[in-house]
């Protein structure tokens, strides 16, 4: 699997052209596809699933937000996410994935504003090591909370060194998921290991080709 998308076992496949457009950070087409699942979540009140997807697409609004540094629109797309993540939760507080992509859209509203940090800190970290435990065996969930220690400093308990142990950690169990790779490159290259972030890098590539955003940073890492 690429990424977050294609959930085989949920049974839910947003759908393609949400990852084509993350990929080639299309923020007019991510605008324009969270609009449409959203509204489709607004006619389907109690439908978890439909909602679900909604938040995706959010998600990914705000992901690529965050890549291009717009932290205005990072921060509005990640706040109408949680929302419907959060409401998707409360229907079926059992799954986990919900819970993943509930606290990743807690942890986005807070990296595009700090400020953010006292009203969606605790939401990001709790709803995203909910679904580690209850799912301790998905790649996605490690990925989730590998980002939020990236952000987290390590005096709140997060930092490089754990963000780095939960990107091995979802390779470790999906040794083809782009985004571990993607994220573990970052926190390598912020560890001053260049070489080793230029191979992830790469493997990202390899993966995804399409992937804009893992081809900028391969271009911004020095060699050494």
């Amino acid at each position: 699997m690429r990424g977050t998308l294609f959930l085989l076992s949920l049974g839910i496949a947003v759908g393609g052209d949400l990852e084509n457009a993350r990929d080639a950070q299309d923020r007019a087409a991510l605008d324009r596809i969270a609009a449409q699942l959203s509204a489709a979540a607004q006619k389907q009140p109690n439908d978890a699933a439909a909602e679900y997807k909604a938040a995706v697409a959010y998600s990914y609004v705000a992901e690529v937000a965050i890549e291009v540094r717009d932290k205005g629109q990072a921060h509005s797309a990640a706040e109408a996410g949680i929302k419907i993540a959060e409401h998707a939760v409360s229907l079926k507080p059992d799954n986990a994935e919900y819970h993943r992509v509930y606290g990743t859209l807690c942890g986005q509203a807070v990296s595009a504003n700090v400020l953010q940090g006292m009203k969606y800190g605790r939401c990001a970290q709790d709803e995203v090591n909910k679904a580690v435990q209850m799912d301790p065996k998905s790649a996605l969930n490690y990925v989730s909370r590998g980002v939020g220690n990236y952000y987290l400093p390590p005096a709140f308990g997060g930092g490089i060194e754990l963000a780095v142990k939960d990107f091995q950690k979802a390779i470790e169990l999906d040794p083809k998921l782009a985004e571990a790779h993607l994220w573990l490159g970052l926190a390598l290259r912020k560890q001053n290991h260049n070489a080793e972030a230029r191979k992830e890098f790469q493997r990202v590539i390899e993966l995804n080709p399409a992937r804009v955003w893992a081809r900028q940073q391969l271009e911004k890492t020095p060699a050494q």
